[in-house]
């Protein structure tokens, strides 16, 4: 019997090395090449080697950027070929989604991630066309997934929309000992120390964090992140770098020593806010980490509420100040019992792979 064909579209591309998209992307073809038949499409200004094949799929490369206004053309170059070569096209985001009522005769699956149109780094035209592209997007999709029950329940609220709830995995990851080279690298690993990874874009609350940290010398910060990407980075860069306790280190593609970094800390700090299950909040989760969460529905959701929550700065240094260390060791266990029970690679391919197969 003929392999279903699968189009992975809306990602930067493989192998992984940007964001939870392409992660996914990569886990679903560890879990189901011997499944399907799998092309996923890659941005060949991102990638030096161009690859023709990867875990088992092949890549297709377009001359564009596949992140901010070249991302839109991207996909709609993406979307016109996977529709006369694929079965199944497997969506990932909004920014092509203007096109996908006029692809009625192929079967579309959608994940729209989070609600992009809600971030803060966006012009009102660029909100605009996201919103937009994601009611045409989700009106128009045979399956839409929601990673989040705070994205399945607004896309039943906007839009009247059944979804269906897969969520994220985590799992990849794992606890690396620190070696005598990292310790080197990095002195702060001899003592204790908060831990913070994300894109520096305000929607993740990256001003808030800083200045809860400069609210509170005797807690250290480690925070890793583009910071170099824009202007507004490079300014929070600049106005925190003197702080003796914060140290801000770009952004690190290596996981050992990522790993090595976060699932040393004593408090992992998570400040994103536009929606849906982070990959990286499910990966601190699995490497036991404790965590103050910035208070949305989507994190509170992601860990069942167990998390400490701040809304500012003042919230975030009382919590630092005031919870009692007992406290956080004891939130450990739950987190790792939240993500062995709900972020595992293996549940969430099994369920893609219920939907792809359906075509």
């Amino acid at each position: 019997m003929k392999a279903c064909k699968v189009a992975i579209i809306g990602i930067v591309g493989l192998p992984a090395k940007y964001g939870g998209f392409e992660t996914l992307a990569e886990h679903l073809l560890r879990g189901l090449r011997n499944v399907f038949s799998f092309t996923v499409y890659c941005s060949s200004r991102r990638y030096r080697e161009r690859k023709r094949e990867y875990l088992g799929a092949r890549l297709k490369y377009l001359p564009l950027d596949a992140n901010g206004p070249q991302s839109v053309i991207y996909d709609f170059a993406s979307l016109l070929h996977s529709a006369f070569s694929a079965d199944v096209l497997l969506v990932l985001g909004v920014s092509g989604g203007i096109l996908l009522p006029f692809l009625r005769w192929k079967r579309v699956i959608l994940n729209i991630g989070g609600l992009d149109w809600q971030r803060s780094k966006w012009g009102w035209i660029a909100k605009l066309w996201l919103r937009i592209s994601e009611a045409m997007a989700v009106r128009s999709a045979d399956v839409v997934i929601a990673d989040n029950q705070g994205i399945a329940d607004y896309l039943q609220r906007a839009y009247g929309r059944q979804s269906v709830l897969i969520e994220y995995g985590g799992d990849h990851v794992s606890l690396s000992p620190i070696t005598d080279e990292q310790k080197a690298t990095y002195p702060f690993l001899g003592r204790p120390y908060c831990f913070s990874v994300a894109r520096i874009q305000p929607d993740n609350n990256i001003e808030t964090i800083l200045d809860a940290f400069a609210q509170s010398p005797e807690h250290n910060l480690v925070f890793v992140g583009n910071w170099r990407q824009s202007e507004w980075g490079r300014d929070m860069k600049r106005r925190y770098d003197s702080f003796p306790n914060v140290q801000l280190l770009e952004a690190i593609y290596d996981i050992e020593v990522l790993n090595a970094l976060r699932g040393h800390c004593e408090l992992y700090i998570h400040g994103h806010s536009a929606g849906g299950t982070n990959p990286s909040l499910v990966e601190a989760m699995h490497l036991c980490l404790p965590i103050a969460a910035f208070d949305v529905v989507y994190n509170r959701a992601t860990t069942e509420g167990h998390a400490k929550f701040f809304k500012d700065a003042t919230e975030l240094a009382k919590l630092l100040r005031e919870t009692a260390k007992v406290e956080w060791e004891a939130q450990r266990k739950v987190m790792k019992e939240i993500a062995d029970r709900r972020y595992c690679w293996t549940t969430i391919t099994d369920k893609y792979a219920q939907f792809i197969a359906s075509v």
